[in-house]
């Protein structure tokens, strides 16, 4: 909405603030002001000028030679337009180093087919008052005296234009007479009045010899209301209506189309006029179309309408879309001398459904969709007839029109002195209060009580249908006081860990994307189900006003996200699937327990939920091989690669992995494959395939792995500064052994016992190989192993340190081999 400041100081006429001054007020009070844009300083510029003498440019057809008086002497100019008046005319000269929004640098003289110009006769459009011209500026023929320039015989057209975010809870703010009610309220002003129209001729002819009206549909139409002019010339509006309408975006067309655009942006009540001449019987009918009805609007479409449209039609065919558009039919024109004004209340939601089902938004469907002032009908419709018959010359008929609906008694909302001070948080003088409702044009009706036990009854406004509730009108109280007068209070809260840096996120972030993981940010608001789903810690945390059930709960795992993700990925064809998430679960802690009670959970003694941070990471879907036509899907190798290199390069720890078995919070995957994640004794994660009843749940088809990483665990190992050793000198003896073990025995294990049997020697142990089948018995698989074995005096770099012989080697080699025999009943694969 744009909103002009010198309308709002006519408005009101005591307003003495400056237009950034009035934005700011705007701004306090909740009309968000986006910008505010200068128009029409170049008037200050130029002058009027009186046309001498006019003849052909003698080097150049279709240029003239222009000679006028502005008031300071005589001065020729070049000049193309095709409206140059002859002698007498007036016409607006831009001078010698005048500013113009058209050119880049003051107005320069420029010598144009041998004859110098010194000046420039302009058009509206070279001075930014209109988008588009058909000439330059000609004013009538002793309307102004040479000299004076355009803004002292146009003052109003030098503007500033506040452009406002009008939230669509605020209709009333969609017009002049709004915004200065506001600022009346704010500012301890006289209420906003139009500026009165000189005085109009009267018709004596009676409204109803001209036209009547029938209201078919008071549920969609509960007020029409009509009136008239006669007499009616019509022509250009004077040149404040034109360049007021365009400094607020809308093309000046003529005065009868132009009065009702200014009412428009003057009440936020949009009208439409009619060539009451091409009104058929002399009838006007609001109705619904007829299926399939056909009528053509002023944009020139032919549009079909439906059952659900409301028009407003003549004796015959639809004159009108209800809200919407008028019809081209009955458009007014150069001819037109009686119009007929329509001023109406339409039902919000039939105006949106027709605009949208006809693609059309207009500046009345913009307003009739969010609620006009259905109270301000009668006033609006005299006004118009006024202001048109002003500036038409036309003669006012007496009277006017109304077919309505019963009209309701309005709403009485209670307003408490003691709700008041408790919902603000401050206590409020409640004459105050009612003072500042009156002041944004709320009738207080009744009063009782005094002191915090006071109250009143408000009467609902027509012009603010968002205000119905108590809680509405401390909304109107503390947005006209100023939020500034609430005072600002620290509000007591419960004692919390200290904030984390962020410097584990931001490391854990880094390494999943260098180990080639994409991350998906997900919601922490998730599905009750899918958490049981998972079989994950119930939720402990609901939201109040959830969007819907599927977010409802905050999460206690970060599964739910990212297998809706994958679930999403693989709807959409995309097999290969690396995703991972990191943020906070929310978990209701077990608080200390007085003695010989059972323990408190934090819900008991309202302490707010710890929150837990996490790492989950998904992969599903082939391995990246290069060369490989049909590479195999990843498995719980993957996963656990994975979590030991996350874990060991974040910590700089070494970390282990066994199985999970019998160990509480890994219902969700597979029980064969489900595997700890340790560093030492303590247990940091978990990793292993998701479970087939998990898999069915969340629609997931194929297998994926999971890995989980608890960054709390983590955080208090903190991270070890890498060491540095000497590289040895000595080389090392590297062997491989391939023992045959039964298929229960982990693979682990084995790599312990031979650790343990090869002493000091054994530098290091690695798995290298799996193998199964063949001529392997049933139930059983081959391990291979690759040992480094190295004299440990070498890797202190000592001086007697020496390499190992290969019988030193065999022997250690025979005595692991004994050991894994002994205690897991391995053998030596041939």
């Amino acid at each position: 909405m744009r909103v002009s400041h010198n309308w709002l100081r006519e408005l009101l006429p005591e307003l003495t603030l400056s237009a950034s001054e009035v934005a700011e007020r705007l701004n306090g009070a909740g009309l968000a002001v986006d910008r505010i844009e200068p128009y029409g300083r170049a008037l200050q510029e130029v002058r009027l000028a009186k046309v001498l003498a006019l003849v052909p440019h003698p080097k150049r057809s279709g240029l003239r030679l222009v000679t006028v008086e502005h008031g300071r002497g005589t001065q020729e100019v070049v000049c193309g337009a095709a409206n140059v008046p002859g002698p007498g005319g007036l016409v607006v000269l831009a001078p010698l180093g005048a500013r113009l929004p058209s050119l880049p640098e003051p107005l320069a003289a420029r010598e144009i087919g041998g004859v110098k110009s010194e000046g420039m006769l302009v058009s509206e459009t070279e001075l930014g008052l209109a988008a588009t011209a058909d000439g330059i500026i000609v004013l009538p023929e002793g309307s102004a005296e040479p000299g004076r320039t355009l803004a002292e015989l146009v003052p109003s057209a030098v503007d500033s234009i506040l452009e406002l975010d009008v939230t669509p809870n605020r209709p009333d703010a969609l017009g002049h007479m709004g915004v200065a009610r506001d600022l009346a309220a704010l500012l301890r002003l006289s209420a906003p009045r139009p500026t009165p129209t000189g005085a109009v001729k009267k018709s004596p002819v009676a409204l109803s010899t001209l036209v009547s009206v029938e209201n078919r549909d008071t549920e969609r139409c509960p007020h029409y209301g009509a009136g008239a002019v006669l007499d009616v010339t019509v022509g250009p509006s004077p040149l404040w209506l034109r360049w007021r309408l365009e400094s607020l975006g809308v093309r000046a067309i003529s005065n009868v189309v132009d009065v009702t655009n200014a009412i428009l942006f003057e009440y936020g009540q949009p009208l439409h006029a009619f060539d009451l001449e091409r009104v058929r019987g002399a009838r006007i009918i609001v109705r619904r179309a007829t299926p399939g009805e056909p009528f053509k609007t002023l944009d020139g479409v032919t549009r079909e309408l439906n059952a659900d449209d409301l028009v407003i039609a003549d004796g015959e065919v639809p004159s009108a879309l209800a809200g919407v558009m008028g019809g081209e039919d009955s458009e007014i024109r150069p001819s037109t001398t009686r119009v007929l004004l329509e001023c109406a209340y339409f039902q919000p939601r039939g105006v949106r459904r027709t605009a949208r089902r006809h693609g059309m938004h207009t500046e009345s469907s913009h307003r009739f969709e969010r609620g006009v002032d259905f109270g301000a009908v009668p006033a609006v419709l005299e006004r118009a007839k006024e202001l048109l018959a002003e500036l038409s010359g036309g003669s006012v008929v007496v009277g006017s029109i109304h077919a309505r609906a019963p009209e309701a008694r309005p709403a009485r909302i209670r307003l408490r002195s003691s709700r008041l001070d408790e919902l603000l948080g401050v206590a409020v003088p409640f004459d105050e209060a009612t003072n500042i409702l009156e002041r944004l044009g709320f009738a207080v009706a009744a009063r009782s009580g005094s002191g915090s036990s006071a109250e009143v009854a408000v009467l609902a406004a027509s012009h603010r249908p968002d205000v119905a509730l108590e809680v509405d009108l401390v909304d109107e109280v503390s947005r006209v006081r100023g939020l500034d007068a609430i005072p600002t209070r620290l509000p007591a809260v419960a004692p919390q860990a200290p904030r984390r840096t962020g410097e584990l996120e931001r490391r854990m972030l880094e390494l999943a994307q260098t180990l080639g993981l994409s991350e998906a940010l997900t919601y922490a608001f998730v599905d009750p189900r899918d958490l049981e789903r998972l079989h994950a810690p119930q939720a402990v945390v609901r939201v109040a006003n959830p969007l819907g059930e599927e977010r409802s709960v905050m999460r206690t795992s970060l599964l739910p996200g990212l297998l809706g993700s994958l679930a999403r990925a693989r709807r959409r064809g995309e097999a290969r699937v690396r995703l991972f998430s990191l943020g906070a679960t929310f978990h209701a802690p077990v608080l200390a327990p007085s003695e010989g009670a059972r323990p408190r959970l934090a819900e008991d003694v309202g302490t707010l939920p710890s929150e837990r941070l996490a790492f989950a990471a998904v992969l599903a879907g082939p391995r990246l091989e290069r060369l490989v036509l049909d590479p195999p899907d990843v498995d719980v190798y993957d996963a656990k690669a994975l979590a030991l290199e996350l874990v060991e390069r974040l910590t700089g720890r070494a970390a282990s992995v066994r199985h999970a078995g019998g160990v509480d919070g890994v219902a969700h995957l597979h029980p064969r494959g489900a595997g700890l994640v340790l560093v030492g004794d303590l247990t940091v994660g978990r990793f292993g395939p998701l479970h087939p009843d998990v898999l069915e749940g969340f629609e997931l088809g194929t297998a994926a792995q999971i890995v989980e990483l608890d960054l709390e665990e983590l955080e208090r190992l903190g991270t070890l500064v890498p060491r540095y050793t000497t590289i040895p000198r000595l080389p090392a003896v590297t062997r491989d052994v391939s023992l045959v073990v039964g298929d229960e025995v982990q693979a682990g294990r084995v790599a312990d016992v031979l650790s343990r049997a090869g002493g000091e020697l054994c530098e290091s142990i690695e798995i290298a190989a799996e193998f199964r089948g063949g001529s392997l018995p049933t139930g059983s698989r081959s391990l291979t192993f690759r040992v480094v074995y190295r004299d440990p005096k070498a890797r202190r770099d000592a001086d007697d340190a020496r390499t190992l012989t290969d019988q030193e080697v065999d022997a250690v080699a025979v005595r692991m081999l004994e050991a894994a025999k002994s205690e897991l009943g391995a053998t030596l694969r041939a």
